[in-house]
């Protein structure tokens, strides 16, 4: 088999009795990283692998997480796989990857693995509709910006996209989380940050090509940064829908905020 597309499953015993949805963890190995990749998969009840095809949502992690981490932050999701008959990807974002293709290091390449491998993987492997009609991507923190990072860069790739507490500017943090390590220093790489923050990237959206829903606590450290996001989609008049509510960075927010962004994938796939 083709390694760029190599892959196996593996059963996890992680279901719960309350839900009927799958959970499978799917090993994939990246030609762009030469490494392989976990990623865990959701699989709605009535998933067979025969018949139906699926929309997806793949699902970020935030910053010090891993692949198992949207699932423990988020047990709901197996329930929204059922509800709305959708699959839901949860990648493995090596803790502070930040979803760049890091200009500095080259084993970091998680755009180029997000993006083009995961999808046509998950595409292979599973029953989906392999268009960006069916395909939405959303994510909480890091995985925010990740998420809004990906689809603002790939909307041909992506239709719809949501953050949660996203990290969307991430100029104001040079010392935090490992994105110097990506990055390199603000100080010595300003191109590096400039080119790679969500907030500088509303350019390559036009109003059509990408459906968009993020939120913010009023109490989250980024939430100064979701708000500066906002007003500039409203400068350019790119449609979107924007949410702020009580709450911090915490998971009792996310748990609320992803019922919410479930709601708009579904309307969008249906539509």
């Amino acid at each position: 088999m083709n390694k760029t597309i190599g892959c196996f499953l593996v059963f996890v015993s992680l279901s719960c009795i309350l839900f009927a949805s799958k959970i499978d963890t799917l090993e994939i190995y990246s030609d762009s990283m030469k490494k392989n990749i976990k990623n865990l998969v959701i699989t709605p009840d009535s998933y067979s692998g025969k018949a139906d095809s699926y929309s997806v949502v793949y699902l970020l992690h935030g910053a010090g997480g891993n692949f198992k981490d949207c699932l423990k932050k988020m047990p709901d999701i197996k329930k929204y796989a059922d509800d709305y008959n959708v699959i839901i990807v949860c990648p493995d974002g090596a803790k502070t990857s930040w979803y760049f293709d890091s200009p500095i290091d080259a084993a970091m390449k998680y755009e180029t693995y997000v993006s083009k491998e995961l999808v046509s993987v998950i595409d292979k492997s599973y029953k989906t509709f392999a268009n960006k009609e069916n395909r939405a991507i959303c994510g909480l923190s890091m995985g925010g910006h990740g998420a809004l990072f990906l689809a603002f860069k790939h909307s041909d790739v992506f239709g719809v996209a949501g953050s949660m507490s996203g990290g969307v500017d991430i100029r104001p943090f040079p010392l935090r989380w490992s994105i110097a390590k990506r990055l390199g220093s603000y100080s010595e790489n300003p191109e590096n940050w400039e080119n790679n923050t969500v907030i500088n990237l509303v350019h390559l959206l036009n109003g059509k090509n990408l459906k968009i829903i993020f939120d913010c606590g009023v109490d989250d450290f980024f939430y100064d940064a979701n708000v500066r996001l906002h007003k500039k989609l409203l400068e350019r008049n790119i449609p979107h829908d924007y949410i702020e509510r009580p709450g911090g960075h915490t998971n009792k927010y996310w748990e609320n905020s992803i019922k919410y962004q479930m709601v708009f994938f579904n309307d969008f796939f249906k539509n």
